[in-house]
């Protein structure tokens, strides 16, 4: 491992690292593998593949775009199907060392001529336009940005949405923020989480999406997938439906999108406290009382 002053530089079981914060005390992806979990929980999830096949334009919009392995997967992905695909990317990151020490550990090498080169400019320069690409990174709070997004009428046709675990970054993770998301996807889109967290899918569903479970990538649990169809989306199981009716399922909220991370899940905490809803405890001691049961059948 090697220090990258906040950061610290990890193996993954695919052969490719990833970063450790210090300060959200967290890794960036999981420890099965970083470049996997990009290409399954992400590209796969959001049907890069059928969408580079069936359009000659596609936008993406990679919401912590952290390492860029998100965006560099994506770019493989379209222009190994379909090389003469216009893609217009914007990526949104608040510490602008990330890629740039991504860049610097030469951590996207993994992946094909020219998207290593394209992500160090973009990491540089903060903008990049070449013949089939426009892409630009926005160096700001998330909450900031997203509504910027929102004026200037973007809409995705896949958008990734990475932040830390909501409960070291719940500014993120809000009703309110995950409303202005929803706002920029197209109708047609995807959105994708690796989190399955009860308070994640509630505020996807307050947003009007549809919700579906993704694959298990390095984790014991799903991801999520969003969009404003059913269609294509692996239903809930019904133990996951039953977790949207617990308390964990009280989403996080922001009304002002400026709020420190304390108050929101403060505020947060209020309303589980003072929820009638089924606690998680009860609800998990109740599915693995049914697991037992059927497993004596």
């Amino acid at each position: 491992m090697k220090n990258l002053n906040s950061l610290v530089l990890l193996p993954t079981d695919d052969g490719s690292y990833t970063f450790f914060s210090k300060e959200y005390n967290e890794a960036f992806h999981s420890n099965s593998g970083a470049k996997q979990e990009a290409e399954k929980k992400f590209i796969q999830s959001c049907r890069i593949f059928s969408k580079a096949q069936e359009q000659s334009s596609l936008k993406l919009l990679d919401i912590c775009y952290g390492l860029g392995y998100n965006s560099a997967a994506a770019l493989d992905t379209i222009w190994a199907i379909n090389p003469n695909c216009y893609i217009e990317l914007i990526a949104l990151e608040i510490d602008e060392q990330v890629p740039q020490n991504a860049i610097a550990q030469g951590l996207l090498n993994n992946w094909a001529f020219p998207i290593p080169e394209i992500l160090t400019k973009l990491a540089q320069d903060k903008q990049i336009e070449t013949s089939n690409l426009q892409a630009k990174l926005w160096i700001n709070d998330a909450r900031q940005s997203i509504t910027q997004l929102c004026e200037e009428h973007f809409l995705a046709d896949a958008i990734f949405l990475d932040p830390f675990s909501p409960t070291k970054c719940p500014q993120l993770w809000t009703v309110e923020f995950i409303s202005f998301v929803s706002k920029c996807l197209k109708s047609t889109g995807y959105l994708a989480t690796y989190s399955c967290a009860a308070s994640i899918r509630t505020a996807l569903q307050i947003a009007g999406l549809s919700i579906g479970a993704t694959e298990s990538v390095g984790r014991r649990s799903p991801g999520t997938i969003a969009s404003w169809s059913q269609e294509h989306l692996s239903p809930l199981s019904e133990q996951e439906k039953e977790h949207l009716q617990t308390r964990a399922a009280i989403p996080y909220r922001d009304p002002s999108l400026k709020d420190s991370s304390v108050n929101i899940q403060n505020r947060r905490a209020i309303e589980q406290k003072a929820s009638n809803l089924e606690s998680t405890s009860q609800w998990k001691k109740r599915w693995e009382n049914f697991r037992k049961k059927t497993e004596l059948l």
